[in-house]
């Protein structure tokens, strides 16, 4: 089956650093986080759902790694590098735990910024010194990433492409293609209400919803072209 529900997760629980303005709604408790998991384990087909983390944060390891292996669960973990072993984010040595337990991890670049927004060196250094860096830590290839914010434009596109990316995790919500480059997920917050997450879970949206979501992805597919 292709088409899968992508669920993005940035924090659990209580921050161990200073987050970001406008970033803690997109942290859930404990509880919601492991009540979603919950109910994926218990649907007939978990594989159908795709499971993602951005940013790096340490409650990646401290809460959701053990959540997922309890539940038998597995999910991609997109690490910001210039994070890496700062307080209350992944170290080098989490991220070997998580590759040890079955998870994947791929880059969100190396700090937590717009890629549409930089210019050529700019966007170039963070996809290319981001995988360098993962890669050295894995010693694996690193070919998937995870768009900051899910801000994408075609020139986006094309580097992550030129970089030696393979796949792309946007955040434009609703089913994702499998086996496309680009692929859309649902970013989970804080502040949703249970009817938000029934509907999320089972893939519901409204047929105008559809809509602007196909003519937005549409849209930053294609411009700006230079």
């Amino acid at each position: 089956m292709a088409r899968r529900i992508g669920l993005n997760f940035h924090g659990i629980g209580s921050p161990a650093r200073d987050l970001e303005e406008g970033e803690a709604p997109y942290w859930l408790s404990e509880a919601q986080f492991t009540e979603i998991l919950d109910r994926i384990a218990a649907t007939h087909d978990p594989q159908a759902f795709v499971l993602t983390f951005d940013d790096g944060n340490l409650s990646d390891y401290d809460i959701a790694l053990p959540a997922l292996v309890e539940r038998g669960l597995s999910a991609r973990f997109f690490v910001l590098t210039g994070r890496l072993d700062q307080p209350g984010s992944l170290g080098r040595d989490h991220i070997s735990a998580l590759l040890d337990a079955g998870m994947r991890v791929g880059s969100h670049g190396i700090a937590h910024v717009a890629w549409s927004g930089l210019d050529r060196d700019a966007l170039n250094r963070e996809l290319r010194h981001s995988r360098s860096v993962l890669q050295d830590i894995c010693g694996l290839p690193i070919t998937e990433a995870g768009i900051p914010f899910g801000l994408y434009n075609a020139r986006v596109l094309r580097a992550l492409r030129r970089n030696g990316y393979t796949v792309a995790f946007s955040s434009d919500t609703g089913h994702m293609n499998n086996k496309s480059f680009l692929r859309a997920r649902t970013s989970l917050r804080g502040d949703m209400s249970s009817a938000q997450f029934d509907d999320i879970l089972v893939g519901r949206m409204p047929p105008e919803k559809q809509l602007r979501r196909m003519l937005g992805m549409t849209k930053k597919r294609l411009l700006p072209l230079t």
